[in-house]
C-alpha cells in the first residue's frame, strides 16, 4: 500500500463510488434534524433514515458521503488509550433500494484491491453466522479463502442503533500481524487482541427496528456501508492508533508547542495532550454546527469536552486561555472538505475562548476546594451535596469531579448529586411557569371534538359574517349564553389569529343583532381545531346564529409591526455579529417584541447600536413586505431561514422583505417596512448558556418610551437643581465630583483610624511562648476591611497569631499566622476549629485563613485553648 492522506483518502472514496453511479452528499450537520432517538449525529446513516424507510427520494437511489461523527460514551477513556476519540468521520456508500449484497460486497473489495491495493493476504471477512449468502459471494465469487471467512452472531454481526433501519451485516478486517497477536492458535477476527481490525462495516438493511427488540422487514431493502475514515489512515500510513494519523498527528504537535512539551516522552503527559487533541476536534466541529455549550444536552456534551480539555490544559501548566489557538490547526487541516470552518472561524473561537475564560474563573479555586474537600473526607465517597456544589458553583462537569475523585480512589454519590439536580431543575420549571389569560381550560378541548374546524381567514380579512358553531361556559356545552357570561366558542370562519410561531393572538368582537361578545383571546388546538374566548358585553347569543367577527384593526397592525420587525432584526444580528447567530425563539404582541437567539456573549452597545440603526436603516427605505404560500421544498430553494425543529406542513408561507430578508413565517405583517415607523431596542440580556435576549419595540411603542424618558428627564433635572434638561450632564459630573471627593477623604480617615487600631492591637498583644496574639472583635470594621489591618498588624508582629472578626449577619473571621509562629501553626487549622466550636465554616492556607461564624462570645478563650492544646 502507498501512503495516503486522510484528505486523499476521503476524495479517493468519494470519487470511486461517484463513477458507480452515487451521488455525492456532503456531511450532514451534527445536530441530527427530526430525530430524538439521536443526542448527535453518530454514524454515516444516522441522517439518512428517511431514505431507508422511504419518506425521502435520492435521484439515483444511491448515495456516498464522508460524514463527521461524534461519540461519547467512552469519553473518560479518552486520552488513557490512543484508541478512543471523540470525533471522527465515517466513509459510506448507500443504497436505497437499488442494488444490493452482490454489488455492495464486489465494490467494496474493488476499492480495497484496486484504489488503496491492500495485501490481500491481510484481507479477513466475517458475516452474520445466518447469511449463506454474503459468504458464498465472498467464497464463490470473490474469491476469498474460506480460512479468510469467519462466521459470527447476533452481537458481533448484526448492525442496529436505536430505533430505524438494520439488519445483517458482514465486515472487512486488516491483519496487523501476528506481533500484535495474542498467541492462541484459533486467533481470527472477533478476538480480544490487536491483530485483526475492523475497518468497514457493510450492513445489509432488510429491517426497521422501534428500539425496542421489535423488528419489521422493509419493503425496499437497503445497503449501508461505514469506514472509519481514521481508521482506514491508520491502516494505510502504517500507524498504531488515530492519534498518528496525519490529520490528528498535526493537532498533537500543535498542542505540544503550546505546552512547550514533546509527546510520547510522558505517559501521564501523553494522557492530557490526547484529550486536548481530541476534545479541541470535537468542539470546533460541533461549533461549527451550531452546538453552544450549556448544562443541557448536546450542548452539555461540548461544555464538558471543552472544560476536561482546559483541565487538562492546566496539568501541563497552560494557565492562561489556549484552547482557541488550537482552532487554526484543526480548521486548516480540514477546512478542504469542510469550508464552513473557515467560514465560521472567529464564532469558533470567540466561543471556546469565552467557555475557557469562564471556567478559568472558577476552576482554580474549585480545584483548590476538591482538594481540600478529598484530603479532609473520612470516607470513600464524596457526598452529593459537595459535588453539586462544586458543579452550581464552579461549573465543574460530574464526570469531571468522579475523574479526579476517581485518581484519589473516591466515589462520588450519584443518587445524592442527581436528586439535588432534580430539585433545582424543578425550581427553575416553577420560576418559569407564567399564569396565561386563556379563558379556556384543557377540560373545554373535549366539549368540542366532534365541531367542525372552523376556516382561518384572518390574512386577508379582519371582518367576516359567519356562524356560531357550538358555544360552551363552566366546562359544558350551551345553546345559548347571555350579559355577563365568560364563554368560549367555535365559528365557522375566523379571522382571529391564533397564538402560533411567537405572535400572539387577535382579540375584536362579534356582534348579532340582538348582542355582543368580546373576544379575549383565540387558541388553535394540536388537532387544528379554533377555540375563542369571550366576554358578553350586550344582551344574548346562541348556537347557530348569524353573526359578525371584527378583529381590533389598531391592536392587529401593532402586532404586525413588531412582527415585521422581528425578521428585520433577525436579519441585522446575523449580519452584524455572524451567521450562526439562529432563532432560539420569539414573542410579539401589540406593545413589544422579544427574540432570543444563539450567542455566546453579551452585545456591546456599539453592536446594539448598529443593529438597532440597521434595523432602522431597512424601516425607513420603505420595502415592499409580501407572505407567499408554497410547497416546501420550492421554500427552501429561495434560502428562506426555518425555525430549527419547527414542523412544517408542505405547504408553507415564505414572508419576505424587500432583498433584504426571507423567512419561513405562519405569521401576520406590514405591506411595508415604512409602517413600522421607526424600532427601539428595550434590553439584551441572557436567559440561558449561549442563547441571548433583546426585547424591542416599534411605533407607539418608541414613543411612549420617549415620554417616560422625558418624564424621567425632568426629574432629575428637578432634583439636581438644574432648569434645563441640557444642565444635567454638567451639574451631575460636579455632583459626582463632589462625591469622590468626599469618599475619598472617608477612605483617607478611615485609613488613619486603621492605623491607630493597628498601633493599640500591637500595643496590646498577648505574648504566648514568645508569640505575639491578638484576638479582636471590631463592631465597625466591615469584612473586607479586616485584610488591610491584618496586613499591617503582620509588619508590627512579626512572629504572630492575629484573629480578626467583623460582626454582621454572618461574623465574618480573618486568622493570620506569621514568621515562627507557622513552625507551630496553621491558620487554616485555626479557623476550622474556631468554626467547629462557634459554629459556622471556613478554610485557606497555612498563613491565611477567613470563615463564618455563628457566635462571638467566646472567640478568645477558644483561639488560647486551640494554641495552649
Amino acid at each position: 500500500m502507498k501512503w495516503t492522506s486522510v484528505d486523499d483518502l476521503r476524495e479517493q472514496f468519494l470519487t470511486f463510488f461517484e463513477k458507480k453511479n452515487h451521488i455525492r452528499c456532503g456531511s450532514f450537520s451534527l445536530v441530527p434534524e427530526d430525530d430524538k432517538s439521536l443526542l448527535l449525529v453518530n454514524s454515516g446513516m444516522g441522517p439518512l433514515k428517511k431514505y431507508f424507510l422511504g419518506q425521502k427520494k435520492c435521484a439515483t437511489n444511491r448515495m456516498t458521503s464522508s460524514q463527521k461523527c461524534i461519540r461519547t460514551p467512552d469519553i473518560d477513556r479518552v486520552g488513557i488509550t490512543s484508541r478512543h476519540g471523540t470525533f471522527f468521520e465515517m466513509l459510506g456508500s448507500f443504497s436505497f433500494g437499488d442494488y444490493f449484497k452482490k454489488d455492495a460486497i464486489a465494490w467494496a473489495f474493488e476499492f480495497v484491491s484496486e484504489t488503496i491495493k491492500m495485501p490481500l493476504e491481510k484481507l479477513f471477512i466475517t458475516v452474520y453466522e445466518d447469511d449463506e449468502e454474503a459468504y458464498n459471494i465472498w467464497v464463490d465469487e470473490i474469491k476469498i479463502p474460506k480460512s479468510h471467512m469467519v462466521k459470527l452472531g447476533k452481537a458481533d454481526n448484526f448492525w442496529e442503533i436505536g430505533a430505524g433501519p438494520c439488519g445483517p451485516c458482514t465486515e472487512l478486517y486488516f491483519d496487523r500481524g501476528e506481533v500484535y497477536g495474542c498467541g492462541q492458535e484459533d486467533c481470527k477476527p472477533g478476538c480480544d487482541c490487536d491483530r485483526f481490525v475492523e475497518f468497514w462495516n457493510i450492513v445489509f438493511s432488510e429491517f426497521n427496528s422501534d428500539g425496542k427488540g421489535n423488528y419489521k422487514e422493509l419493503a425496499h431493502k437497503n445497503i449501508d456501508t461505514g469506514m472509519g475514515l481514521e481508521r482506514l489512515a491508520c491502516i494505510v500510513q502504517g500507524v498504531d492508533n488515530l492519534f498518528e494519523v496525519d490529520s490528528v498527528k498535526k493537532v498533537i504537535a500543535a498542542v505540544c508547542k503550546k505546552t512547550g512539551g514533546s509527546y510520547n516522552s510522558s505517559e501521564k503527559d501523553d494522557i492530557s495532550i490526547r484529550v486536548i487533541a481530541d476534545h479541541i476536534r470535537s468542539s470546533v466541529f460541533m461549533i461549527s454546527d451550531q452546538v453552544m455549550p450549556s448544562n443541557d444536552g448536546r450542548g452539555y456534551v461540548l461544555r464538558r469536552l471543552i472544560r476536561r480539555a482546559v483541565k487538562h490544559g492546566r496539568r501541563l501548566g497552560l494557565t492562561d486561555p489556549f484552547l482557541f489557538e488550537l482552532c487554526d490547526e484543526v480548521i486548516k487541516g480540514s477546512r478542504s472538505a469542510y469550508p464552513e470552518l473557515e467560514q465560521n472561524r472567529k464564532h469558533i473561537e470567540d466561543v471556546i475562548k469565552n467557555e475557557e475564560e469562564k471556567f478559568g474563573e472558577t476552576l482554580d479555586q474549585g480545584l483548590e476546594l476538591l482538594s481540600n474537600i478529598i484530603s479532609s473526607l473520612k470516607s470513600k465517597v464524596l457526598p452529593g451535596e459537595l459535588a453539586f456544589k462544586l458543579y452550581d458553583t464552579f461549573g465543574f462537569p460530574l464526570e469531571i469531579i468522579e475523574e479526579i475523585t476517581a485518581e484519589a480512589g473516591i466515589q462520588v454519590d450519584r443518587l445524592g448529586f442527581d436528586e439535588l439536580m432534580k430539585k433545582q431543575r424543578q425550581t427553575a420549571r416553577d420560576a418559569r411557569k407564567k399564569t396565561g389569560d386563556a379563558g379556556w381550560k384543557p377540560g373545554d378541548v373535549d366539549l368540542f371534538e366532534e365541531v367542525a374546524t372552523s376556516l382561518f381567514v384572518g390574512y386577508s380579512q379582519l371582518c367576516v359574517k359567519t356562524k356560531i358553531l357550538a358555544l360552551a361556559k363552566e366546562g359544558a356545552r350551551v345553546k345559548e349564553v347571555t350579559l355577563g357570561d365568560v364563554c368560549t366558542l367555535v365559528v365557522a370562519q375566523t379571522p382571529f389569529y391564533s397564538t402560533s410561531g411567537g405572535q400572539v393572538y387577535d382579540t375584536g368582537s362579534i356582534e348579532c343583532k340582538n348582542g355582543r361578545l368580546e373576544v379575549t383571546n383565540s387558541q388553535k388546538l394540536p388537532t387544528g381545531q379554533v377555540i375563542l374566548t369571550a366576554s358578553v358585553r350586550e344582551g344574548n347569543l346562541g348556537v347557530d346564529e348569524e353573526v359578525e367577527c371584527r378583529v381590533d384593526p389598531e391592536r392587529r397592525q401593532a402586532i404586525c409591526k413588531n412582527h415585521s420587525a422581528c425578521h428585520i432584526l433577525q436579519k441585522a444580528l446575523r449580519e452584524i455579529l455572524g451567521e450562526h447567530v439562529t432563532q432560539a425563539g420569539s414573542y410579539v404582541d401589540d406593545k413589544r417584541l422579544r427574540f432570543d437567539f444563539a450567542h455566546f456573549k453579551a452585545l456591546s452597545r456599539e453592536q446594539l447600536a448598529a443593529t438597532q440603526q440597521k434595523v432602522n436603516e431597512v424601516i425607513f427605505s420603505g420595502q415592499p413586505v409580501s407572505v407567499k404560500e408554497m410547497p416546501i421544498e420550492e421554500a427552501k430553494k429561495t434560502g428562506a431561514i426555518a425555525l430549527f425543529g419547527e414542523k412544517y406542513t408542505n405547504d408553507v408561507r415564505v414572508c419576505s422583505i424587500g432583498d433584504y430578508s426571507i423567512e419561513f413565517c405562519g405569521g401576520t405583517h406590514v405591506s411595508n417596512t415604512s409602517q413600522i415607523n421607526i424600532f427601539k431596542i428595550i434590553s439584551e440580556s441572557s436567559v440561558a448558556a449561549g442563547i441571548r435576549r433583546i426585547e424591542a419595540t416599534t411605533s407607539a411603542g418608541v414613543l411612549a418610551i420617549v415620554e417616560q424618558s422625558d418624564e424621567l428627564l425632568c426629574k432629575i433635572a428637578e432634583s439636581l437643581k438644574v432648569t434645563s434638561i441640557g444642565e444635567i450632564e454638567k451639574r451631575l459630573g460636579l455632583t459626582l465630583e463632589e462625591l469622590a471627593n468626599a469618599n475619598f477623604e472617608i477612605k483617607k480617615l478611615r485609613n488613619q483610624r486603621i492605623e491607630a487600631m493597628v498601633v493599640l492591637q500591637a500595643k496590646n498583644a498577648k505574648q504566648l511562648n514568645g508569640l505575639s496574639v491578638v484576638v479582636q472583635v471590631f463592631d465597625d470594621l466591615k469584612p473586607e476591611e479586616l485584610r488591610p489591618l491584618c496586613d499591617k498588624l503582620k509588619l508590627r508582629l512579626v512572629d504572630s497569631v492575629v484573629v480578626l472578626v467583623a460582626p454582621g449577619e454572618r461574623n465574618a473571621v480573618l486568622v493570620s499566622v506569621t514568621g515562627k509562629a507557622r513552625e507551630r501553626y496553621e491558620a487554616v487549622d485555626i479557623v476550622k476549629g474556631v468554626c467547629a466550636a462557634l459554629g459556622g465554616g471556613g478554610g485557606g492556607k497555612k498563613e491565611l485563613a477567613q470563615g463564618n461564624i455563628l457566635k462571638i462570645q467566646g472567640l478568645e478563650e477558644e483561639v488560647l485553648r486551640i494554641l495552649q492544646g
